[in-house]
């Protein structure tokens, strides 16, 4: 491993620190689904990626990673500044006017580490496919990783990806779904049910693996494990298990901080939970 477990969960705790002071900084964004989702980037980035902070649009001969539900922006810029993208005192900067730091990301902010512009929900699997086929015919063999939020996988493009990705044995893909159960108006199953997605996309074709998304050795576990699945035949899904706004206890579980920024008080408590591993920007 390149860092200890317990390294890398001081990693996500700093993560989660900038999160929650980003979003209270300009009073906008979106918390819940960014704390929930720091020990997956956490491991990704500083655990199982080959990627190069020197930053090209094309990432020739290294791993890829698209990120779909683009409005837990706060968590990918944090990791991105700690990974060495850009400096990490920019991300004060975020959602602020003239920022590259933008509420969904974008290209045109010419931001390092950003190949696509994501807020429109149900787009990342099929730009990921592009990305894996123009690997495939190039004879790179590194890897393109995605991640989704379960609400979004009600968007009616996701699953003619997920038809795609298998019948073309799309083998170097690794999607991961964040699986908290929520969305902006409430629970998933009562929004619109998505079921067994195990079950779903087992069905159509990929190679399914389960995680639990707020546990360090687990998800880094199981993105190694992925690893081992490509090259088979089959795309692979993690199903990764997590708790919206994991790591402050008052948000922990509830739809309401999908995208609701702290007061000042919030915010106290919550970094009252976090410890300062790296320094706060």
């Amino acid at each position: 491993m390149k860092h200890t477990i317990k390294e890398l969960e001081d990693i996500a705790s700093q993560i989660r620190r900038d999160i929650v002071r980003m979003v209270h900084g300009c009073q906008s964004g979106h918390p819940g689904g960014s704390l929930g989702c720091a020990d997956f980037f956490t491991a990704l980035y500083f655990e199982v990626l080959n990627h190069n902070k020197e930053f090209s649009m094309d990432g020739v001969g290294e791993d890829l990673f698209f990120l779909s539900n683009g409005h837990i922006s706060p968590v990918w810029y944090s990791t991105l500044a700690h990974a060495g993208y850009f400096e990490k005192s920019e991300l004060a900067t975020f959602r602020k006017l003239d920022s590259r730091l933008q509420g969904h990301p974008t290209t045109h902010e010419h931001l390092p580490g950003i190949r696509i512009a994501s807020g429109s929900l149900g787009q990342g699997m099929s730009v990921a496919i592009g990305a894996a086929l123009t690997k495939r015919l190039n004879g790179d063999k590194s890897y393109v990783f995605t991640l989704h939020g379960d609400g979004e996988l009600q968007e009616g493009q996701n699953w003619e990806a997920a038809m795609f990705a298998p019948f073309h044995e799309m083998d170097r893909l690794i999607c991961s779904v964040d699986y908290n159960g929520q969305q902006i108006d409430g629970p998933t199953k009562k929004v619109l049910s998505l079921d067994s997605l195990q079950a779903k996309f087992e069905a159509f074709g990929w190679h399914v693996i389960n995680t639990d998304g707020n546990d360090m050795q687990s998800i880094v576990e199981g993105l190694h494990y992925a690893k081992t699945l490509t090259g088979k035949g089959k795309p692979i899904m993690n199903l990764m298990s997590t708790q919206m706004g994991a790591g402050v206890d008052y948000m922990m579980g509830s739809h309401k901080w999908h995208g609701t920024a702290p007061n000042d008080e919030q915010l106290a408590a919550a970094l009252a939970q976090l410890p300062e591993t790296l320094g706060d920007y």
